[in-house]
């Protein structure tokens, strides 16, 4: 019997907390906030996982680098922007196929934990 092992990988990056200027209130532009970013990546690991090698791996490190000092950086009026442009980060990577990234903001709405928006895409 002979197995075939699948060589798509997936990463995810679990609650990367961060702060950053997001919202359109006055408070909210003129204060940080926490946002928690969550990052599901895939891609072909097939030489990853037959030469053991850090430069045939897709470097989740630099792209987390990437997001955390656009974010910290950034300001944004709306978390559908936010999120966009973070896809944005992590799509620009070549060995990426496909990715869904989700940013919540804690405590936007009263009664509720957090609000989040979730954006996807693929590579034709």
């Amino acid at each position: 019997m002979s197995l075939n092992f699948d060589r798509m990988a997936t990463i995810k990056v679990k609650n990367l907390r961060l702060r950053t200027y997001i919202g359109i209130k006055e408070e909210e532009i003129n204060n940080r906030q926490d946002v928690i970013i969550n990052v599901v990546i895939h891609y072909d690991a097939g030489a990853a996982v037959q030469e053991n090698a850090i430069d045939s791996a897709l470097n989740y490190r630099t792209i987390t680098k990437e997001i955390i000092r656009h974010v910290e950086n950034g300001r944004f009026a709306l978390l559908e922007r936010m999120t966009h442009e973070v896809l944005a980060i992590v799509m620009e990577h070549e060995g990426v196929l496909s990715a869904q990234v989700e940013i919540d903001k804690p405590f936007a709405l009263r009664y509720s934990d957090s609000v989040s928006v979730s954006l996807s895409a693929r590579r034709d």
